[in-house]
């Protein structure tokens, strides 16, 4: 059976699909040490690199009958680490210590701080504007997923709907937002984060 460069192969991920805990303990062993250092990247901060990592992996877990091709985990497990790291990095935005944070890291990077508080607020405000542009009850499971952090069942719960219907709306909102978001200053942020 072919395999990538992680040996991962088809075989292993169906086993991880069937709920094999040897093959989860096994892509693990393969993903995070690597996963953690992206991370780590971007946050700046080696606990909420190692929080993120820890959730990357339980959603891989909760989600593993959703993977379909070994070829694409790599790029599915990096997604999702890029994703709630960016998520991490919106929820700091609402702090304003952690911006007086971000000028005193630029200044020991050497990065300047007004071009990384100008790609975050640029960005933040991107994101609240196509937020602002959901249908109502899109907009309604995203805040209380994204900014208030409710689980799924929480949520249908709270709204009296199913779970599988704020599935359904986040997958949308989510949808939404990455064919709208301007890629360029995502791609910056990024850039800075990775780099500086």
């Amino acid at each position: 059976m072919s395999a990538l460069k992680d040996n991962i192969t088809q075989e292993l991920l169906l086993d991880l699909k069937a709920g094999n805990m040897l093959a989860f303990d096994k892509i693990y062993e393969l993903y995070s040490h690597k996963l953690y250092s992206f991370i780590r990247k971007i946050l700046k901060n080696e606990q909420e690199a190692e929080d993120v990592m820890q959730e990357v992996f339980v959603k891989l877990w909760e989600h593993r009958e959703r993977l379909e091709n070994y070829q694409s985990l790599n790029a599915y497990i990096f997604t999702m680490a890029y994703n709630h790291s960016i998520d991490l990095i919106r929820k700091r935005m609402n702090n304003a210590k952690y911006l007086d944070y971000l000028k005193n890291i630029s200044v020991v990077l050497g990065a300047p701080s007004s071009t990384n508080e100008l790609e975050f607020n640029e960005l933040n405000k991107q994101v609240e504007n196509l937020i602002s542009r959901l249908p109502e009850r899109q907009r309604q499971v995203y805040l209380l997923h994204r900014e208030e952090g409710l689980s799924y069942p929480e949520i249908a719960n709270q709204l009296g709907i199913s779970k599988n219907t704020v599935e359904n709306h986040m997958v949308r909102a989510l949808r939404f937002l990455r064919e709208h978001i301007d890629h360029s200053t995502l791609t910056s942020l990024l850039f800075i984060c990775l780099f500086s």
